[in-house]
């Protein structure tokens, strides 16, 4: 079985382009955030639970009405609470099945709230990635194109770096890319090493 690797980081950390790099060095990777919107799109029982919680206007002819849903929940933790509640469980199912399937020394499971919901405790090793907030709102702000006060918005339902570092067992700084390619190298032949135990 692969070691799990489970990344994490803020918003505009850089995760996604962290995880590209892992992606060309051979690596698998499960992006628990896509899987989640691929499984809210198509499978049946979850859209059933998900109209029940947010009514019709969940689903609009795009499919998952994700602009309506995000309104709701960044304002309302119980929703996001009982959403995350029929959601994670899914994408567990569904990650277990995906990596009964990889035959690579190690895998990375790339997921958003790593720490917040305890999923740490499911890895082998953990990998944080951090940035200034600076650097991170800019980066997020750029990337979605949205005003600065729906990114803090979105912030604050996450935790600081502070509350992530002591669980983390491992952390790369994301400012200067060249640095990071360093670190993720490093980190690779690292990897490799722990499936030779």
């Amino acid at each position: 079985m692969p070691k799990i690797i489970g990344l994490t980081g803020g918003i505009g950390s850089g995760k996604t382009r962290v995880v590209k790099v892992f992606s060309d060095l051979g690596v698998p990777c499960y992006i628990a955030d896509n899987a989640a919107k691929e499984l809210m799109a198509k499978e049946a029982s979850l859209i059933k639970q998900i109209k029940d919680l947010f009514g019709a206007k969940a689903y609009n002819t795009q499919g998952l009405n994700r602009a309506y849903i995000g309104a709701i929940v960044f304002s309302d933790p119980q929703k996001l609470q009982a959403l995350n509640a029929i959601v994670h469980p899914a994408v567990a199912k569904d990650f277990s099945l995906w990596l009964a399937l990889q035959k690579a020394p190690y895998v990375i499971k790339e997921v958003a709230i790593l720490f917040e919901t305890g999923g740490y405790k499911a890895v082998d090793q953990t990998l944080l990635i951090t940035a200034p907030k600076e650097v991170r709102l800019q980066r997020a702000m750029q990337r979605d194109q949205v005003a600065k006060e729906v990114i803090l918005a979105r912030m604050n339902h996450q935790w600081e770096d502070e509350q992530r570092i002591p669980l983390a067992d491992h952390i790369i700084n994301n400012d200067i890319w060249e640095e990071t390619l360093k670190e993720i190298k490093r980190l690779h032949t690292y990897f490799l090493s722990l499936s030779l135990h």
